[in-house]
């Protein structure tokens, strides 16, 4: 039996990122998604929206039919 996963280029948030540290975030996708690690990527709040920033990715994990970024956002365009 095959794995659905999906290669996401961009980081969309819905507003569901997590502050972990000053400039660190944690963020849990439904489903098993394969982004770029060490890549800066921009960062959106939703996917037709404007980017809001820049972001790293550090971390990946897969569990559960989840997927968690751990990402160092680098640049921030917006506050709002």
């Amino acid at each position: 039996m095959g794995m659905p996963l999906e290669l996401i280029t961009m980081i969309v948030t819905n507003g569901n990122a997590k502050r972990v540290e000053a400039n660190t975030f944690e963020l849990t996708k439904e489903g098993y998604r394969l982004y770029p690690i060490d890549v800066q990527l921009e960062v959106r709040k939703s996917e037709a929206g404007e980017a809001s920033g820049q972001a790293i990715i550090r971390k990946i994990m897969w569990e559960n039919n989840q997927t968690t970024l751990i990402y160092d956002l680098t640049s921030l365009h917006s506050p709002n």
